[in-house]
């Protein structure tokens, strides 16, 4: 999955991405390149790794996060016009708004205003969305007056619904919000609206407001949650320092500053899977264990497909039990015995945590 990270000049948006990859891209100045700094996110899973230690698997792999973090726009007013175009790509953004002060990193004009920056922000989407609409609306006119009436179907249709979402843009909505049908969503598959890909809002505070993580949240949620957005408060310069400490150091030093043993960073990974609708089935044996994403009401074969192709195309069964259970049990074949792994056919629709095993002929 490709998430785009976006905000603009010190809003600290590099330090969540070196926070995520783990990385050291250069802060500050980063921000007048041209390209953008990419890297990708393990997800945690300790389901996964229990799993991979009671199998004595040799290999453990994580599902994975790739991260694009685009340079800012060289003003406050917004994000630079030409990369909005590759931000409706990704399959989510992540919108890092700066509400911590810092005199060494320069503040937009008008001072810190986290709220006021994440409006300007989504009105960029926003304008970015409409100038595509009207674009296409100005193609398909004259098309549709050269064609005989008969001819007009398919592309009244594309107009009509184009209308529609012009319309609720100018009247504040974004179109992630807006209910479509199949056949709409098949018809705006080939457009790319950055406005219609989910939004974490990611609030980037002081070190002094790390106390008080949940209540920032609840304010800037109630202020900014919409169908397809979430809210979570860091402070991304703590979290890179803590993504290049060892394990040990980097959990003392977090009971030190008071933060909660969930990260924030797993909870910005989990926000994004729940914005996506995916979920994590697992795979384990002595070989490897594997976490692998699938959208949420994916099927067993669709899980297979995930594998492999040729798991897909050769399906015969699924032997699925709860990753909870395979631990209670101890091994697969005790698993076995107890008469606790399942077995589902192509349509079972696989859940969040399910260790999967594909029997399938080629």
């Amino acid at each position: 999955m490709d998430i785009a990270i976006v905000g603009l000049p010190g809003s600290g948006k590099t330090s969540l991405f070196n926070a995520l990859t783990r990385g050291e891209a250069q802060v500050g100045a980063y921000s007048s390149r041209l390209e953008p700094n990419l890297g990708v996110a393990a997800v945690p899973d300790e389901r996964l790794d229990r799993l991979a230690v009671q199998e004595g698997s040799k290999r453990v792999t994580h599902a994975e996060l790739r991260l694009a973090d685009y340079p800012a726009s060289f003003d406050a007013s917004g994000i630079e016009g030409q990369r909005l175009q590759d931000l409706a790509q990704a399959d989510a953004l992540i919108l890092v708004a700066r509400a911590f002060q810092n005199p060494a990193v320069p503040a937009p004009e008008g001072g810190v205003d986290a709220g006021r920056d994440i409006e300007a922000m989504q009105l960029e989407l926003t304008y970015a969305d409409l100038a595509l609409i009207e674009r296409r609306i100005e193609r398909i006119e004259p098309e549709l007056r050269s064609l005989p009436a008969a001819e007009r179907g398919a592309l009244e249709q594309d107009r009509a619904l184009l209308l529609r979402l012009r319309e609720a843009l100018e009247a504040g909505s974004a179109l992630r919000a807006i209910e479509l049908t199949e056949g709409e969503r098949r018809l705006l598959a080939s457009y790319q609206f950055a406005t219609r890909r989910p939004l974490l809002i990611l609030v980037n505070v002081d070190e002094d407001d790390l106390p008080h993580l949940e209540a920032i949240e609840a304010d800037y949620a109630q202020r900014h949650r919409a169908p397809g957005v979430g809210v979570v408060a860091l402070s991304a310069r703590i979290e890179a320092e803590l993504a290049q400490m060892e394990a040990e150091e980097a959990a003392a030093f977090r009971g030190e500053l008071g933060l909660p043993e969930l990260s924030p960073l797993d909870r910005v990974i989990r926000e994004t899977y729940d914005l996506l609708g995916v979920l994590t089935f697992l795979t384990a044996s002595d070989r490897e264990a594997r976490a692998w994403t699938l959208r949420r009401g994916g099927t067993a074969l669709e899980a297979a497909g995930r594998i492999h192709s040729d798991l897909e195309r050769g399906f015969i069964r699924a032997e699925v039990a709860r990753w909870d259970e395979w631990i209670e049990a101890g091994s697969e074949a005790q698993l076995r015995r107890q008469g606790r792994l399942r077995t589902e056919g192509r349509d079972y629709v696989v859940q969040d945590g399910d260790v999967v095993h594909v029997l399938f002929n080629v």
